[in-house]
């Protein structure tokens, strides 16, 4: 296997952690790889909220263009970041075990004001985060806050606000997630949060089987049921949706829910089947909450209500 596997990857802390551990995993399997550093519009624009700049693809766009052009033969993303469809000509070509799903509550100094039912000051450029936590704490104020996993904590020791929202996956992949982390067990994560997927061009035969090798048929399974709930709700606007499948022995459990922005209104549901039913699932969860109720909520997004 003379062939080296190009492996594209963002600049970040994280991104780097992540392209190295698909390095080390084709290396076990007898593949040469190295990486290579691509900058997105999500790295460099720190200033503008997410849900501004569309979300989903902004931090895997100029991967994509990379690996269309040849520049590099694979690209490694966090899942949750990756548009449910695909560019075309793109394909999924592994997805690796889960690590936690969780979001953290990272405090400044202490936990006291998370117990003391006193209104906050809570930074996430999430618009999901922000509307579950707004659900439950409708008297605290939501912050922006943008960068990296390392600029986003500098940010939260310089600021006044009590605490920040992170992905718990992200924090412990690298090593930083600090003592006082309280997990928001109640908050459910965006859909594929802690998954990792890696994509490469459909007709590289070369790079499907080599990263075949490490794919993790449960968390592709979970992820999947997932993004479709999503894509089945998206209806062209960003919109705080949230979704959770897992597997229990021979059932496979999904969680989801559909919220305004401020958090005022909201529609979830809970299903468990078979994992030999599950197929579906997703997209059936969805329009189901759609008759419920979500139907209204999406609209009102559509209005700019």
């Amino acid at each position: 296997m003379d062939k080296i596997i190009r492996i594209g990857t963002r600049e970040s802390q994280l991104a780097l952690w992540q392209a190295d551990t698909v390095k080390s995993l084709l290396h076990s399997y007898g593949y040469k790889a190295e990486l290579v550093h691509i900058k997105s519009e999500g790295d460099t624009d720190l200033q503008t909220p997410l849900y501004e700049l569309g979300v989903q693809g902004i931090f895997t766009k100029a991967l994509d263009i990379a690996l269309l052009k040849g520049d590099i033969d694979i690209a490694v993303h966090s899942m949750k970041d990756v548009p449910t469809q695909l560019a075309k000509g793109i394909v999924q070509a592994s997805v690796l075990p889960r690590a936690s799903f969780l979001d953290l509550l990272v405090p400044k100094d202490n936990t006291a004001f998370y117990d003391s039912g006193k209104p906050g000051t809570i930074a996430t450029s999430s618009i999901r985060r922000k509307a579950q936590w707004l659900n439950r704490y409708p008297e605290d104020k939501i912050e922006n806050l943008r960068g990296n996993v390392n600029t986003r904590l500098r940010k939260v020791s310089e600021s006044d606000w009590n605490g920040a929202i992170f992905a718990a996956a992200g924090l412990e992949r690298i090593g930083l997630r600090p003592a006082n982390a309280i997990e928001l067990d109640w908050m459910l994560p965006a859909p594929a949060q802690g998954a990792i997927m890696v994509v490469c061009r459909a007709d590289d035969e070369f790079a499907l089987k080599a990263c075949g090798n490490f794919h993790d048929e449960h968390t592709a399974l979970c992820t999947l049921i997932e993004r479709d709930f999503l894509r089945t709700l998206m209806g062209g606007c960003s919109t705080p949706i949230s979704a959770l499948a897992e597997i229990a022995g021979e059932q496979l459990i999904f969680r989801g829910n559909l919220l305004s922005t401020d958090g005022r209104e909201k529609e979830e549901i809970t299903i468990s089947v078979p994992v030999s039913e599950a197929a579906g699932l997703g997209s059936f969860a969805a329009t189901e909450i759609l008759k419920a109720g979500g139907q209204h909520i999406l609209d009102s997004f559509k209005s700019g209500n």
